[in-house]
């Protein structure tokens, strides 16, 4: 081989060695190695800089280590364009590869120690994953950002007090059907539904419809003289409207939605006001006696009954109460929950579900980062997919919702008109 091939050689070689990222520095990049700590400097015994450890059998710098490996998987031959007696030193170690190479194994560095290019790049994610541990996790400013306007719109639209739902229409109960619960038991006892008013509704329905009969007009005439059969309905309802305008107001606080096309926000509101009302109402359950403890008033299962709600519907959504509020959400995660819902790109009728699928996404990150952040062991362990497995039970919940509602507007037809807009299939 001719001496001007290897000068090229030698000029090719420098250029690589001044992009590659390996060069002289890097740390942590999967060679088999081995740091003594003594006290005292150890010395390259390549090219005498300052080592830091054994690679691949011997005691060399990290710029002679990236330089072995680079070369042993390098398929060209190396020559010395001088007489191979080249002394190799920190400042000419560059000058000729070949001596450099040949000094490298005269020391004991062995090929067979250098680690395949997949095993260095699993190495690697397990070093970054292991700082990643190590490291607090923290949210960033925009995530900050995001949680604060969540907190401002719940705080500036739904009132924890409760104070309101005195105004509603009286939930009518009688001595016998206040909210009680079994001695000894964590789960609520619907008091006396299964015999009072549950035997009123049962005449109703018909045994061949698994929820309501279809009445004819003559006995829908006949029975608006009779006394209501669902004695809380005025009350709910007059709760539902109130609710589903704080849902409206809560989503038109936030920039993400108003920065949607009107179609996708009628979408959305319509598809998720029923969780959100859902996710709000558990702040107020009290998981020991299975009652809603709402300011001024208690709500229990008894009440949805005498509503008009059936047991296809409450028995889920009991489950749902007791399974999310023994997760001891904080507010910021409550809200956070709320938004996720919110921002459901698989709602029917959605159009943009690109930007609406980042927006969740978006928000799902910012609650996986919160949980990291605030939370320690044992609460944060599967916090996270626990309340992603919440949101997933309520979307079943809500298709049941609409069904009852909508049955219970048959037979009793003082369901708001608002209500019915919002389970309407019409966009």
């Amino acid at each position: 081989m001719s001496l001007d091939i290897c000068i090229l050689q030698l000029r090719m070689s420098k250029e690589m060695e001044e992009l590659s990222p390996l060069v002289d520095s890097g740390h942590g990049d999967g060679s088999e190695e081995e740091t003594e700590d003594d006290g005292e400097p150890k010395i390259c015994q390549v090219c005498g800089d300052k080592s830091t450890g054994y690679h691949f059998n011997a005691m060399t710098c990290e710029g002679c280590k990236g330089f072995f490996r680079r070369a042993m998987k390098r398929p060209a031959q190396l020559c010395c364009p001088f007489q191979n007696t080249c002394v190799i030193t920190k400042t000419n170690r560059r000058q000729c590869q070949s001596c450099r190479l040949q000094k490298c194994l005269s020391i004991g560095m062995k090929r067979e120690l250098i680690m395949s290019d997949e095993a260095v790049e699993k190495r690697r994610m397990q070093i970054r994953r292991k700082k990643m541990q190590e490291e607090p996790v923290t949210l960033s400013p925009q995530q900050e950002a995001v949680i604060q306007e969540l907190l401002t719109a719940h705080q500036k639209t739904f009132d924890m007090t409760c104070a309101h739902f005195i105004q509603f229409r009286p939930l009518d109960r009688d001595q016998k059907s206040k909210c009680s619960r079994e001695p000894n038991s964590n789960r609520f006892t619907y008091a006396t539904m299964h015999e009072d008013a549950m035997q009123q509704t049962i005449s109703f329905v018909s045994p061949s419809f698994p929820y309501f009969s279809i009445q004819s007009p003559e006995s829908k005439e006949k029975n608006r003289h009779k006394r209501a059969i669902f004695t809380s309905l005025p009350h709910f309802t007059d709760l539902t409207t109130y609710m589903i305008k704080n849902v409206i107001n809560f989503a038109k606080t936030l920039t993400m939605f108003r920065a949607l096309i009107i179609d996708d926000q009628i979408s959305l509101l319509k598809g998720a006001t029923f969780e959100i009302i859902l996710i709000h109402f558990n702040m107020f359950f009290n998981e020991v006696t299975g009652i809603w403890e709402c300011g001024p008033l208690q709500y229990c299962l008894d009440d949805a009954m005498r509503a008009g709600f059936q047991r296809h519907l409450l028995d889920p959504m009991m489950n749902f109460h007791y399974t999310l509020r023994k997760l001891h959400l904080s507010e910021e995660e409550y809200v956070l929950m709320q938004a996720i819902s919110l921002f459901s790109p698989d709602r029917p009728g959605v159009k943009q579900h690109s930007v609406i699928d980042r927006n969740q996404e978006t928000l799902a990150l910012t609650l996986k980062t919160y949980i990291e952040a605030k939370r320690t062991e044992p609460e944060t362990h599967l916090l996270f997919p626990k309340i992603m497995a919440c949101l997933t039970e309520m979307r079943s919940m809500n298709e049941e919702y609409t069904k009852q509602v909508l049955k219970i507007q048959d037979i009793q037809p003082e369901v708001s008109p608002l209500l019915l807009e919002i389970i309407s299939k019409d966009s």
